[in-house]
């Protein structure tokens, strides 16, 4: 098929494809432009995204296309909606965004990869990485730990191995062996770093180390992958979804409001390149005194299942400030492993077995 057949034949398909509010197909209401088509079967076009759309909507333009006999890949550069000058955001304007083309053939002995992401820093995103891939182990699963925490790698320490992968393979084939701990193979920045130095890299640098851990990385067959983001909505967070498929996302937060307020941001981030956010944990949730047996709110109650219900997502439970988490962490044994019976270890353990059943509900779906 020439390239102006399979240019009319995917407007075709696309105009098809009705948005659920407005019932306009795609096409007609301006959703999709700039489409073109070329004689090896490349199809590339604009998607421009509007506040009312649902976040399947690009899965299901992408899907169309791809469906249409001739077409060898599809090309979807999203646009997100543009601030008007004079508006609340000051004229502001987040420009685009490249909508996720996972590459074929990355991870495929990996059925699930689940990311674990925050809005900011120090919220114990890291901790819950650490003790969703021990405690999914635990419970029978094989396992691997992706440390995409560039800037703060902490998971070599968490889980007490600070050896120095291993790199096999033929010249021009080489691949990094995962270290493992806990039942958990592991790769991070950490283990090629001395311990004080510091990762000093821009963007393009974090989204190659990114890439070469997906790609080079000689993970096995595992049930599930776990990946530890760094905290906000930057290249890290676009690279991952770009690159392979993200069953979904954990999102951490501690309750008081200035957390809440980042992790709102990181869910619509993870909603506008089609990605599936599993639900809210709030970290830090209260504390018990050891001496009176009192509860302290240190940093507020119920942020993190408020904003779920506004959000409309699963709240997947809260982890209480515990002693033995500090204790954990520094020792290199997650909590679920050293202290299983704390409340912060209870608390951890039932958050991995409501993700193994969500993840059992989408491999049935």
């Amino acid at each position: 098929m020439n390239a102006d057949k399979l240019r009319s034949a995917v407007l075709a398909a696309l105009s098809g494809v009705k948005h659920p509010a407005s019932r306009k197909d795609v096409v007609a209401s301006g959703h999709v432009q700039n489409l073109e088509a070329d004689d090896s079967g490349e199809v590339r076009f604009s998607f421009f995204m509007r506040t009312d759309d649902p976040p399947n909507l690009v899965k299901t333009v992408r899907n169309a296309a791809e469906g249409v006999a001739g077409v060898a890949a599809v090309k979807v550069n999203l646009q997100l909606p543009q601030m008007s000058p004079g508006g609340r955001h000051g004229g502001i304007k987040p420009g685009s965004v490249p909508a996720p083309t996972p590459k074929p053939g990355i991870l495929t002995d990996v059925r699930h990869v689940v990311a674990v992401s925050s809005g900011k820093g120090g919220v114990g995103k890291s901790m819950v990485a650490a003790n969703l891939a021990a405690a999914l182990a635990s419970l029978g699963h094989r396992v691997g730990l992706l440390d995409a925490d560039i800037y703060g790698p902490n998971i070599p320490l968490m889980f007490g191995e600070q050896g120095r992968p291993r790199v096999t393979g033929e010249r021009g084939k080489e691949m990094i062996e995962p270290l493992v701990a806990h039942g958990v193979r592991l790769m991070s920045l950490g283990f090629l770093l001395d311990k004080e130095q510091p990762a000093i890299m821009r963007g393009p640098l974090v989204t190659g180390i990114l890439k070469q851990f997906l790609e080079q990385v000689a993970w096995g067959p595992l049930d599930v992958m776990v990946v530890d983001m760094p905290p906000g909505t930057g290249d890290a967070q676009l690279s991952l979804v770009q690159t392979i498929d993200v069953d979904g996302v954990v999102m951490v937060t501690t309750p008081q409001e200035v957390s809440t307020g980042d992790v709102r941001r990181g869910v619509k981030m993870f909603e506008r390149v089609n990605t599936r956010v599993l639900g809210v944990v709030e970290n830090m949730s209260g504390l018990s005194c050891p001496h009176c047996g009192g509860h302290v709110d240190v940093f507020g109650s119920g942020g993190g299942e408020r904003l779920a219900a506004e959000m409309k997502l699963p709240f997947l439970g809260r982890v209480p400030l515990d002693p033995a988490v500090r204790v954990a962490g520094d020792e290199g044994s997650p909590t679920v492993i050293s202290a299983p019976a704390s409340a912060a270890g209870q608390a951890l353990l039932e958050l991995a077995k409501v993700v193994e059943r969500t993840l059992g509900a989408l491999a049935v779906g």
